[in-house]
């Protein structure tokens, strides 16, 4: 998403920030895709070496003192990057509390930063946007991180953080839109404080921890929710029935002015810049994980698999018309599938395989038309797979496992039905004699047009044609008028 010009233009993308800057021409340059990260990042130097700080300079000393750095520098750095380095010594603890920090955005991700992080984020309040992951921290999330009261998105993915979740960050309940804690080792149940308190929350993400107990009923007042993701953990209980209070998913529209909402504000002496940033989720399906950008004004997705999840899917959840993404498969989940599935028009990734479900597939799966990726394999379910322009088009394996499923796309045909002139539904039937007919009637139409234009052309263009014309007339009056008077 490109940022927007205010003054000079800058932009950056969440999870990997970027800042460019633009020519004293007032336009910004075109950026080269092949370009490594890192290399992006020496375009700040002209605000960074304005306030004293070299970032090529800064990139290259030993990571045991970037701590200090931040820390020391932040007075005048307000958006430093220093993802994609490869930095790999411990994180100290080296803030300098008796200085005021104005740092804006802190992106470290994609480092090898080892050890815990330093419990020093009392002096950095300013800090909107947060992004450590892919790397290898460990350790408790440090209470003070609850001081960031005007973040908006804090990212921890991909780590080795353990303990329970700190209740420090419900401090965070004003602004915080992104928590992605995802691929820890955090446990312990799913905080009701969660839900009690970051009503701002856009996108959740705590998949692939060690959580344990039972859903919440809390987690449903996070009414702006838009992306759930609480797969790969040991969550056990029914899904909460309160589904239907989700009230952004259950809009099918999009989100125009979450994107506008991210961004932070720089001025120095000689500029005033606004950078924008937006959220990036992932989408698990088959155990590849598949980027999203703009989750937050395009994705509408929950997550629940992987889980120790029982009882019935909750029929609450069909008034959640605006749903793209659902996947509660690996689960002990029973009852049937929802029967107004349908009501997921935008619904194009749906995932309950390895469940106990039972029962029919509701026909109203085949009229979801947006549908591109389908798994209802390993489960309890029979009868015939209902027969449409969608479900028809799935591979077998989508099916699957379903010992009393029949009819196609799986090969074993349904009890009465000839198997040599297997029956053809009716509204496909129609749709192809009425193809028939109406080309039929095309063809007619246009032979008499052509030969109709053909011959008055012919009369009117050739002397020849139309001397003999008129003479064919003549003798034609003439032998009805001698017919008449007889």
């Amino acid at each position: 998403m490109a940022g927007e010009v205010r003054g000079s233009r800058k932009s950056v993308r969440a999870h990997a920030v970027q800042v460019h800057h633009p020519p004293s021409g007032g336009e910004e340059p075109a950026t080269d895709d092949s370009t490594e990260p890192c290399s992006r990042r020496t375009e700040q130097s002209s605000i960074l070496q304005h306030n004293g700080f070299h970032p090529t300079n800064h990139l290259r000393k030993n990571y045991k003192q970037i701590s200090q750095a931040i820390t020391s520098n932040s007075k005048h750095v307000e958006s430093p990057a220093m993802s994609n380095n490869k930095h790999t010594n411990e994180i100290e603890n080296g803030c300098n509390k008796s200085k005021t920090n104005i740092l804006g955005i802190l992106d470290l991700s994609n480092n090898e930063l080892k050890g815990e992080l330093p419990d020093c984020w009392n002096n950095l309040a300013s800090l909107q946007f947060v992004d450590l992951r892919n790397n290898k921290l460990s350790g408790k999330i440090p209470f003070s991180m609850g001081a960031l009261v005007n973040m908006e998105a804090l990212i921890l993915r991909n780590n080795g953080l353990s303990g329970q979740l700190t209740s420090s960050l419900k401090k965070c309940s004003d602004k915080l839109a992104l928590l992605d804690l995802g691929e820890n080792k955090f446990h312990g149940p799913l905080p009701s404080w969660v839900g009690d308190n970051l009503h701002q929350l856009v996108i959740l993400s705590l998949r692939f921890n060690n959580l344990s107990g039972s859903i919440p009923s809390n987690v449903c007042y996070l009414r702006k929710l838009r992306v759930l993701d609480l797969s790969l953990n040991n969550l056990s209980g029914g899904i909460p029935t309160c589904v239907m209070n989700f009230t952004a998913m259950t809009q099918d529209t999009v989100n125009s002015t979450s994107s506008k909402n991210h961004g932070y504000t720089i001025s120095t002496a000689t500029s005033f810049l606004e950078i924008y940033y937006d959220f990036t989720s992932f989408l698990t399906w088959k155990g590849v994980d598949q980027p999203y950008k703009d989750a937050d004004v395009f994705l509408k997705s929950i997550d629940l698999s992987s889980n120790h999840l029982t009882g019935d899917i909750p029929a609450e959840i069909e008034y959640l018309f605006g749903l793209i993404s659902l996947n509660l498969s690996r689960n002990n989940l029973s009852g049937e599938v929802i029967s107004n599935i349908g009501n997921f028009k935008s619904l194009e990734f749906l995932d309950l395989s390895r469940n106990h479900l039972s029962g029919r597939i509701p026909s109203s799966l085949a009229h979801i038309d947006r549908l591109s990726m389908l798994d209802l394999s390993n489960n309890q379910l029979y009868g015939k797979i209902p027969i449409g322009t969608q479900l028809q088009t799935f591979n077998a394996s989508s099916f699957e496992e379903n010992f009393n499923l029949c009819g196609e796309p799986l090969d074993k045909i349904c009890p009465g039905e000839d198997p040599a002139n297997p029956r053809v539904p009716t509204t496909n039937a129609g749709d192809e004699n009425s193809m028939f007919l109406e080309t039929l009637y095309m063809s007619m139409g246009l032979g008499f047009f052509t030969g109709f234009v053909g011959l008055v052309g012919s009369i009117l263009l050739l002397p020849s044609w139309r001397d003999t014309y008129s003479r064919f007339l003549n003798t034609l009056i003439l032998k009805v008028f001698t017919w008449w008077k007889q």
